[in-house]
């Protein structure tokens, strides 16, 4: 890696997500370097805590770095690909997210982080950003 000074262009929470956005910009000779990804691969629960894992380029790199960023689709489609819509507004604003609404997530959330274990049951949902419906796909 040639020296020089690194700016954090990109923030996630787990570093198998950074690792993705890592392989994308390096596709585009951008030198990329990952900071705190080990210590939320030994213990996942402690990134909201330590910030997450923070993705850092050359500064001169920067600029190129953020408009590949912008440019890569950051909310859910489906399994051919498609955008997922708002059954409500029909907004393509869709995230997924993992929710704790039943006996058994309560659980097995409980258990992995008694015994520093990742859930081995949790429920997805997706949700609006727009109008904040949650649902389930079809």
């Amino acid at each position: 890696m040639k020296k020089g000074k690194f700016t954090t262009v990109a923030i996630f929470q787990y570093s198998s997500e950074a690792q993705i956005i890592k392989g994308r910009l390096e596709s585009e000779n951008i030198e990329v370097f990952l900071t705190d990804n080990l210590t939320i691969d030994t213990d996942p629960l402690v990134s909201n805590a330590i910030g997450g894992v923070k993705l850092k380029v050359l500064s001169h790199q920067a600029k190129e770095a953020k408009e590949i960023l912008s440019s890569i689709e950051k909310y859910s489609l489906d399994d051919e690909g498609n955008s997922i819509h708002c059954p409500n507004c029909k907004s393509e604003q869709i995230e997924l997210f993992s929710t704790i609404k039943d006996f058994k997530s309560l659980f097995w959330f409980i258990f992995g982080v008694l015994f520093s274990s990742l859930p081995f049951y949790t429920k997805h949902k997706y949700k609006c950003e727009l109008c904040l419906t949650e649902f389930d796909l079809k």
